[in-house]
């Protein structure tokens, strides 16, 4: 039967319907909001992030301490899965069984509501004809296919396959069949490494390593204790850049700005671990009719300020206090208002003496600025404020006219998103009454505003030629408050249909909760009005040095260490406090708990890491030593369960370093660090160190203690908290 233009449409509407559970097995799919749409087309060979595979070796790997050995992650069993797979199955013929067994499929209906009729009156011909439209649209198996996680109980092993799960009854086998039949080809490649695979339940393929592979991997882990750990970098390098922290210029930095530079410096730590180049870019707010205000209450009260030749010489003051007695005269004096909206004109139009003050208000903005920054060791920002795009901003208004999709409404220029074709939110944002929620890029006063200038940014990121200045990133990153949601959905979205960005390159918006007090009300301070990062921190030092001097064990510490330990703690436990919760969760700011040495806190890492460089020292006779001096590492002798299970969290690291670079939720790494910790403190309280039965058993259990330390020491620098081996 011949199919018509609606029986193909019915046809693309089901591809998306099914695609929650057949994306994985062959038919091509459309990608996150901001990422690329892949068209695939059929391929023989499976798809795999990383190209290079790691060669099976029978030698035994504890003495695999050369170049060649590499600590397995979950990515090596996801490509062993996958060759399994796509050897034995055919992805066609799964997408044809997969949507024949959708449109066959009887749903029960709510009471008083109705199946779709497009579906439920299609002939058998036309089902089979939309069978082959997908067969023939299928694409080759990919590592989400796989369906590869965690074992979710030790009791599993160290990974656990769901593949036979999800594919068993579309390739006409029994899930516990189809487990054994990829078990089969899996074992030849995981053998080296891996006890053999068992079939658990209905069709769960779990997978355990071998204990030589754990030691050997321990001993790797230890010898590197100061640096990787035997973490190799990426093999897939990308231009990343991360837009975090962006104060306003002429305003104090808050708690949000806080959030967002915590989070920001974080992730991109991890992502320059990985091996990625990462541009830490400062997006801060330098443009805007408020310069105008600014400016004139400038001519007024600092008129040298207006002067190249003596605006450096000028001092502003108390830059809070400047902008608000602007903003009074804004508000209560017409003529200054007047002043205020030539001035910005005037400062658009590059006017010597606007760009001389507004010089002057940039300059001692990022003075106090870098205070904070010093404070919070945040190092390699490059400020790109949203003047930097200004040239750019009138290109791609008219740009969007050209292609259609700006339009003029009541004097200003929109683009309406809703209802344009295979736009990713279309009919998504109304307002009250129903009508289209427009997204305005020029102003009907000619002004331009932040999704204007957000459309430029992305196209000096991603789409401009490096000759011509452009960044040419392949992921971009903007770390601001959940609030601001829709605004990058909506700028992501007029992007893409504007062709700004490029198939490969993938723009996520990472959006955190609000700070509140411990009441869980707006974080403020008794007078109401919003909490100073400054005196924020220097808060935490504050409390975190009477701590210390308190301590009986610091009497006779000079004030200079303390004051040293003090800010390490302080700003570590602001730091780790944001950083341990869900970002996306509001949070309750409250000293008292950051601070604790109880619970998964910075100073309860802080302890852990310094007791473990305590028993090093004492175990190699080092005393009172300033600085700690590693043993080389030893052969790593089992003799307690409680050894492997340390060891067997350990080699979980490069895992959760790759997701949490993947989803982007540094909370996954302090997660881990508390239970590396309580692990070790079960090992330690089992097994002596210095008591050990022998000097080889000794050695191994120190190296351990090496391994565990460089771990807590990793992660902990990669989350931006300074560590010290004493406390």
């Amino acid at each position: 039967m011949r199919l018509t233009h609606y029986l193909g449409a019915i046809i693309m509407n089901m591809l998306v319907l099914v695609a929650d559970r057949v994306s994985a097995f062959g038919i091509g799919r459309r990608r996150a909001l901001g990422v690329s749409l892949l068209v695939q087309t059929p391929k023989k060979r499976a798809f795999r992030p990383s190209p290079n595979r790691l060669l099976p070796t029978h030698n035994c790997p504890q003495a695999m301490t050369a170049s060649g050995f590499e600590i397995k992650s979950m990515s090596w069993v996801q490509n062993a899965v996958l060759d399994a797979i796509t050897d034995l199955f055919d992805p066609a013929e799964v997408a044809r069984r997969t949507t024949l067994a959708k449109l066959n499929m009887k749903k029960k209906q709510k009471k008083g509501q109705e199946g779709n009729p497009e579906i439920l009156n299609l002939s058998d011909d036309e089902k089979l004809a939309m069978a082959d439209e997908a067969a023939a649209n299928a694409r080759p198996f990919t590592i989400a296919d796989t369906m590869v996680t965690l074992a979710t109980k030790a009791e599993f092993g160290d990974y656990q396959v769901n593949a036979a799960m999800g594919l068993a009854k579309y390739v006409g086998m029994s899930p516990r069949e189809c487990a054994s039949q990829i078990i089969q080809k899996i074992t030849p490649e995981i053998c080296d490494y891996m006890e053999d695979p068992e079939v658990a339940g209905p069709g769960f393929i779990n997978l355990r390593f071998k204990q030589a592979y754990l030691t050997s991997t321990a001993f790797k882990m230890a010898a590197d204790s100061a640096g990787r750990l035997g973490l190799p970098k990426t093999k897939r390098k990308q231009k990343i850049i991360v837009d975090f922290s962006s104060p306003n210029i002429a305003k104090e930095m808050h708690v949000g700005h806080l959030r967002s530079t915590i989070i920001g410096d974080s992730l991109c730590n991890l992502l320059e671990f990985s091996g990625h180049d990462v541009v830490r870019l400062n997006h801060v707010g330098d443009w805007g009719t408020q310069f105008g205000m600014l400016v004139e209450h400038l001519r007024d009260e600092y008129p040298a300020a207006l002067n190249r030749e003596t605006s450096e010489n000028v001092d502003l003051g108390d830059l809070v206090k400047l902008y608000k007695a602007a903003k009074k005269r804004f508000d209560v004096d017409p003529d200054f208002k007047e002043r205020a909206r030539e001035g910005v004109v005037k400062l658009q139009a590059g006017s010597p003496e606007e760009l001389a003050a507004w010089d002057s208000l940039c300059a001692a903005s990022r003075l106090e600025y870098q205070k904070i920054y010093d404070i919070l060791n945040i190092k390699g920002l490059v400020e790109r404020g949203e003047s930097f795009y200004n040239p750019y901003l009138s290109w791609v208004v008219e740009d969007l006219e050209k292609q259609g999709l700006a339009k003029e409404s009541e004097g200003a220029t929109v683009v309406f998103l809703d209802g344009l074709p295979y736009c990713p939110i279309s009919s998504k944002y109304t307002n009250r009454d129903g009508t289209a929620q427009p997204m305005l890029i020029r102003k009907s006063d000619g002004g331009y505003n932040y999704a204007t200038t957000d459309l430029a940014a992305i196209r000096h990121r991603v789409e401009m030629e490096v000759e011509e200045g452009g960044e040419k990133a392949d992921r971009v990153l903007y770390i601001t408050d959940a609030g601001q949601s829709q605004h990058f959905q909506m700028v992501f979205a007029a992007a893409k249909l504007a062709n700004y960005i490029p198939d490969h390159v993938s723009l996520e918006h990472v959006p955190f909760g609000l700070v509140q007090g411990e009441d869980g009300k707006k974080f403020a301070t008794r007078s109401g009005d919003t909490v100073k990062l400054k005196d924020l921190l220097k808060e935490s030092i504050r409390i975190a040095s009477e701590d210390l001097r308190s301590r009986p064990e610091n009497e006779g510490v000079e004030d200079e260490e303390i004051n040293k330990l003090a800010k390490i703690v302080g700003i570590g436990a602001v730091k780790y406090a944001d950083l341990c919760l869900n970002r996306e969760s509001n949070y309750r700011f409250s000293y008292e708990r950051m601070l604790s040495l109880n619970g998964n806190t910075a100073p309860y890492m802080l302890y852990a890491y310094a007791r473990i460089c305590g028993i090093v020292r004492k175990a190699t006779s080092q005393g009172n030593s300033k600085s700690i001096e590693w043993p080389e590492a030893s052969e790593i002798l089992i003799t307690d369960d409680v050894e492997l299970e340390l060891i067997r969290n350990l080699v979980r690291l490069p895992d959760i370093l790759h997701e949490v670079e993947q989803d982007l939720y540094p909370h996954k790494m302090c997660d881990f660090l508390f239970e590396t910790s309580q692990k070790f403190n079960k090992f330690y309280e089992t097994c002596s160190v210095n008591n050990a039965d022998t000097e080889e058993i000794k050695a191994s259990r120190l190296t351990l203690c090496m391994a565990t330390a460089g771990t807590i020491h990793l992660l902990m620098t990669t989350l931006g908290i300074e560590l010290v081996e004493k406390l």
